[in-house]
This record gives structure tokens, C-alpha cells and sequence, in this order.
């Protein structure tokens, strides 16, 4: 069952990373270029609405049984621990068939949408094409640096979230799990409502501005979270969560800007960053076993300073001569 668990996860990640790939570059060129980062955080908003719905979906249809104390489960016979296993494991089908009906209605209104094509030059056919493909890709300057920035969001996103819970009960001892799960709530609720937030202040702030304020802020609420005490570095960290919303979005959108052709290859260095979420937060796991979990937090304060310079400065695309072009021919339509 566990194994048939994780090779569902695997599936599922699989289809969200082709997802990230293709529809978060298609996202940016529906329209004009000028708008592009305000197009992906508005669609990518609905991502964070789903973080947030989740758990309490999760709670109401899934964790509905019986919770029993560990020195309940132990005293309980082979019998009686297998159908109390199942009984759990059970609980996962309805909601799950629910979930993956809904998927097909999606792709079925997918297909029967009449969207337009991309209209692409190809870089060039085979090994060598690839090949030439991937040396011009590298030779984007603010895509190499954009990888590097969401390489580093990612972590510090990661890094943050997991350890809100942990925070709050180190920060005000005394802290039952169940009042820190709200500081978690919070968070990703601050999460969610910046995203929709961000996308209206794209209307009259540009992208690159509005991301080095954000990184601006992440990067003072995470000092406070290094050096503060009781309850005011808790509500910092809480608060990061409103920062970090729109910067994997604003990332994604200025790294693969006037990539052309290249947009594709682009996107999957993008999305291959997401690894970074797997690696800091177990640096910050060494820092907090180690040291203190309050000395963790400067693994992602250093995190948002690499962004905060993406923001100012390394965004900024250079002109590479020869690049082919990637549209819709609707550059003139609004968002």
C-alpha cells in the first residue's frame, strides 16, 4: 500500500512538473509581453488558493476517524491493527476519485478549448541541434541568474513553511501544536492573499520593482526571526508567507523573458529549480539540530538577498544576436 502510495506521488509530480513547463510560459505570452509577470502570478494565485484549501478539505474528508493515543495502537492485536490500518487507508478513495474526476473534466475542456497555437522557430534537428539549443539557452545571463533565484525561493519557501510550526513553539514556549498550526494557517493564508494582491499591483508597480520590495521584506522579517525573541519574530515569519507569493511566478516570468525559441528550455531549467526546495530545508534541519532553530532562519535570509539583487539588477535580459522568435501574433491583446 505505502509503495503504491509513492508511486502515485511520483505520477502526480511528474504531470505537475510537464504542467509547470508548459502552461507557465503559454501563461506569459497569451497577451502582451509588458504584462506578462501580472499574467502567471494571477494564474498561479489559484495555486496558493489550493494550498490553503487543502488541509481543511483534507481534514474534513480524509482525517475523519478515530485518532487513537501510540500506547493505544500498541496494545492492539495483529488483527485489530491491520483493519485499523485499512480502515485509514480507506478513507483516502472517495476524495481521491473525486479529485482525479475533476482532472478529467479539466483536460477534456482542455482539449475541446480552441486555444492558439504557439508559433515557433526551431532551433535546429538533432544531436547537434540540442546541443546548439542548450549552449544558446546558457548564453541568457537573466535566465542563469533567474534558475539561480528560484533555486534559492524555493528552499527559503520550503525552509519557511516547515518550520513555522517548530518556530512558534520555540519562540513562546508553552505553545500547544494546535495554536502553532494556526501561525501555519496564517502563513499560507498570507501566502494566497498576496498572490491576488501582487497581480493588482502589477497594474500600476513593474514586476522587477515589486519583487525586489518583497524580497526587501522577506529579508527584514527573516533578520527579526534570526535575532528577536517571544512572540513578534513568530508573527515576522507569519508574514514572510505574504512576501514569498509572488516570487516564484515573477521569477519564472522575467528569467524566460525574449528567450524566443528557447522558451521551452528555458521553462525546464526553471522548473528543475524547484529542487532547492529538497535541499535548504535540510541544511536548515542541520542549523537547528545543531545550533538552535532560530539560527536556521539565516539559511533563507541569505536566500533573499541573492533575490533581491535578481530583483535590482539581474533580471535585466541582454540582447543576444540570431535569437528566434516564440509568439501568438496577439502581442497587441490585453490581458
Amino acid at each position: 500500500m505505502y509503495g503504491f502510495f509513492l508511486f502515485a506521488l511520483f505520477v502526480m509530480a511528474c504531470g505537475q512538473s510537464f504542467l509547470e513547463v508548459a502552461a507557465n510560459p503559454y501563461v506569459t505570452i497569451l497577451g502582451p509581453l509588458t504584462s506578462a509577470e501580472r499574467r502567471l502570478n494571477f494564474a498561479q494565485s489559484f495555486n496558493a488558493v489550493g494550498a490553503v484549501l487543502s488541509p481543511i478539505l483534507g481534514r474534513t474528508f480524509i482525517l475523519t476517524g478515530v485518532e487513537y493515543a501510540p500506547a493505544q495502537i500498541a496494545a492492539m492485536s495483529a488483527a485489530q491493527l491491520g483493519a485499523y490500518r485499512a480502515a485509514e487507508a480507506s478513507t483516502v478513495k472517495g476524495p481521491y476519485l473525486i479529485i482525479a474526476g475533476i482532472f478529467v473534466v479539466v483536460a477534456v475542456l482542455i482539449q475541446l478549448a480552441h486555444l492558439p497555437d504557439v508559433m515557433e522557430t526551431a532551433v535546429g534537428g538533432g544531436a547537434a541541434g540540442m546541443e546548439k539549443s542548450a549552449e544558446r539557452v546558457l548564453s541568457h545571463a537573466h535566465l542563469v541568474k533567474g534558475v539561480i533565484a528560484q533555486f534559492f525561493y524555493v528552499g527559503a519557501q520550503v525552509g519557511v513553511a516547515s518550520f513555522v510550526i517548530r518556530y512558534a513553539q520555540f519562540s513562546v514556549p508553552g505553545t500547544t501544536a494546535k495554536v502553532a498550526a494556526l501561525y501555519l494557517l496564517l502563513h499560507q493564508v498570507g501566502f494566497m492573499a498576496g498572490r491576488f494582491i501582487g497581480s493588482a499591483l502589477m497594474k500600476k508597480v513593474a514586476a522587477p520593482g515589486l519583487l525586489s520590495l518583497f524580497a526587501g521584506a522577506s529579508l527584514v522579517c527573516a533578520t527579526v526571526a534570526l535575532l528577536a525573541t517571544g512572540v513578534i519574530p513568530v508573527w515576522a515569519v507569519v508574514f514572510i508567507g505574504f512576501f514569498h507569493s509572488i516570487m516564484f511566478p515573477t521569477i519564472f516570468a522575467l528569467g524566460i523573458k525574449n528567450l524566443g525559441a528557447l522558451t521551452k528550455r528555458g521553462s525546464s531549467l526553471m522548473v528543475m529549480a524547484i529542487v532547492g526546495g529538497a535541499f535548504f530545508p535540510a541544511i536548515m534541519g542541520r542549523i537547528s539540530d545543531a545550533v538552535s532553530i532560530q539560527k536556521a532562519f539565516l539559511v533563507p535570509l541569505l536566500c533573499y538577498v541573492y533575490i533581491l539583487y535578481f530583483g535590482v539588477r539581474g533580471y535585466k535580459p541582454a540582447a543576444v544576436p540570431g535569437l528566434a522568435s516564440t509568439s501568438l501574433g496577439n502581442e497587441s491583446a490585453p490581458l
